[in-house]
């Protein structure tokens, strides 16, 4: 039995007609009526009572019909969720994310990913970056909005850079540095910092001594709190100078504060990263949207008209 014999059987016994059945699928007589006998003969039982003038459906057929009509309609159901999945628009979509990097556009983001693929479900999960990265080599994430890390590239990963953000400080809006047009990093030196702990964003870490060493200087780290919001809470409290990116200062500073950039400009990356070797379309549908957002400059102002 395959599914043309229930085709075949379906419009006739829906047509209660051999020959409009034929009209219907456009083929044959002949073909039809082989393929009920050989349908009955399958199923052990007579569905079909003919003769010359009239065409009735015995008790048997009567529950066929019912059932092939259930059973043709969850099969185009199947392939049309083929269809969509291979589109990209149906499936999982496991996202890792960082956050105050990523709250700027975020939630629009997947607000318009949302409204064009309702049928994929989105899972989210934020973690510091080194997490990140892990979870993607190891499956237990689709994609990943995230910083670069030393030795990236022996994970087999693929990226795509999304933004270089420049560090800048935080202080509160009457500190005496805001009277300055520039801020250099050497101008940073006798200053208590309040840096985010390594362990929490190795790269972000890392580049602000790095910036500290080559203006001459080792940094004199007062905190390294394992949240940017507890960096800014020092800050206001007057601990010390925040060292943050332009993505914390567009978010989630308090109107007591100050973001100055710092010359000369060092930044780190916001790249997107995800395992080629699991790319299913709904990761797919995510790149290209991210894609499509980043070209219209969409991710880093409020437009989002692309949706």
């Amino acid at each position: 039995m395959d599914l043309r014999h229930l085709r075949y059987f379906q419009a006739v016994a829906e047509e209660l007609s051999f020959s409009g059945a034929s009209r219907r699928l456009h083929i044959a007589q002949p073909a039809l009526s082989r393929a009920v006998q050989e349908l009955e003969h399958e199923l052990g039982a007579r569905l079909i009572e003919r003769d010359r003038r009239t065409v009735a459906l015995t008790p048997a057929g009567a529950v066929l019909l019912h059932e092939t009509g259930l059973l043709l309609e969850r099969f185009e159901e199947s392939l049309r969720r083929v269809r969509r999945t291979a589109s990209g628009e149906e499936g999982e979509l496991k996202l890792g994310y960082i956050g105050p990097p990523t709250q700027r556009f975020l939630g629009r983001l997947l607000h318009a990913y949302r409204l064009r693929y309702p049928k994929v479900s989105v899972h989210l999960e934020e973690r510091t970056p080194e997490r990140v990265w892990e979870m993607v080599a190891k499956g237990r994430l689709s994609v990943a909005l995230t910083r670069p890390l030393p030795g990236q590239g022996e994970r087999s990963l693929e990226t795509l850079l999304l933004r270089k953000e420049p560090l800048g400080i935080v202080v509160p809006s009457d500190h005496p540095l805001t009277k300055h047009e520039s801020i250099t990093w050497k101008m940073l030196a006798q200053e208590p910092l309040i840096v985010l702990a390594r362990r929490e964003g190795v790269g972000l870490h890392d580049e602000i001594l790095a910036a500290c060493r080559t203006a001459g200087f080792t940094p004199r780290i007062a905190y390294n709190p394992s949240l940017m919001g507890t960096v800014l809470s020092y800050v206001e409290a007057g601990a010390g100078i925040g060292i943050a990116t332009d993505s914390v200062a567009a978010t989630s500073m308090s109107a007591h504060l100050r973001y100055l950039p710092v010359l000369p400009e060092r930044t780190v990356p916001l790249v997107l990263v995800w395992n080629s070797e699991e790319d299913l379309p709904p990761v797919k549908a995510f790149r290209d949207l991210v894609t499509e957002w980043q070209t219209q400059g969409y991710l880093w102002s409020e437009s989002s008209d692309s949706q």
